[in-house]
């Protein structure tokens, strides 16, 4: 038994909590990975799996074997691919999961120039703005924007943004232009369906004053609501890599800049503690390198 195999083996089985994923992934028979598994636990002398009708769970040994096979492998695999990583240019596919208008709008441009740089490397991109479990879906990163930062998270910082409260002239001549967010609970307000129900946040004599907005148009896309608020129907809130073209454009008003003072973060997010690729680390650096601790939106 190649001792090595098994225990990559036994780790995509624990994180993914299928034998059948797994078969699936690496295109072998179910029973294959089923003997490697009762082979390791032979050897070992100890069951690490409990198999149930629904789902496999580990057990205590499991649990502190898995942790010793990811500290092994992690680096097993930095010093295979640091003495790769020397010799040679970044090659093999990387899968990767994005949100949707700012992958569309910035990050494919450059994920394109990357691909033509370095003809050996694939790169698999899933557009969504649902959070992906990254071990399940067999992702190598994610890039996240979020204005808190998960402490526990293996994370490479990309750029920054902030948000921006903007609405149409068209709009504002209509409806009026608010002078303090309070004003909002008059007007037609875009929302995102994914984000806080609680309201926009807004800074108000030094302290966070929440207002409870509403409308009669949401969306779970930035771009949808950034069309609606181009074509009148309401004042939203929404980053600036999204809004600032039509900001410069005259096509949108910013409202109310001395009360928004929330940053948001843009930040690659690894699987767990795993060892990052050569090739992964390669893409993600020139992502943060293109576009720039102080963005080209901004």
């Amino acid at each position: 038994m190649d001792r090595l195999q098994a225990m990559e083996v036994f780790v995509r089985v624990a994180e993914a909590g299928s034998f059948t994923a797994v078969a699936d992934r690496l295109n072998v028979a179910r029973s294959a990975i089923t003997r490697q598994i009762a082979a390791l636990e032979a050897h070992l002398g100890t069951k690490l799996l409990a198999r149930s009708t629904r789902r496999l769970s580990l057990t205590s040994s499991g649990s502190a074997y898995l942790e010793k096979c990811r500290e092994i492998l992690a680096m097993v695999e930095a010093a295979e691919g640091d003495l790769a990583g020397e010799k040679q240019a970044p090659r093999g596919q990387i899968r990767a999961s994005v949100p949707m208008s700012f992958g569309v709008r910035h990050l494919m441009p450059l994920v394109a120039d990357f691909i033509t740089t370095y003809p050996e490397v694939s790169v698999d991109v899933e557009f969504s703005d649902r959070r992906v479990n990254l071990i399940e879906e067999g992702m190598d990163f994610a890039v996240r924007i979020s204005e808190q930062i998960d402490p526990s998270l293996v994370i490479r910082r990309l750029s920054r943004s902030s948000l921006a409260v903007v609405a149409s002239p068209d709009y504002l001549d209509r409806h009026g232009r608010p002078k303090h967010p309070d004003e909002l609970l008059q007007h037609h307000c875009l929302t995102y369906t994914l984000g806080s129900s609680l309201g926009w946040n807004f800074s108000v004599n030094g302290e966070t004053q929440s207002v409870p907005v509403k409308g009669r148009f949401r969306a779970n896309n930035g771009d949808a609501l950034l069309d609606a608020a181009i074509r009148g129907l309401g004042v939203v809130r929404e980053p600036t890599f999204l809004t600032s073209q039509a900001v410069r454009a005259g096509l949108l008003e910013v409202l109310l800049p001395e009360y928004s003072t929330t940053e948001l973060h843009i930040y690659a997010v690894f699987p767990g503690t795993r060892y990052v690729p050569h090739r992964v680390r390669t893409l993600v650096d020139y992502l943060a390198e293109r576009i720039g601790p102080v963005p080209y939106w901004d």
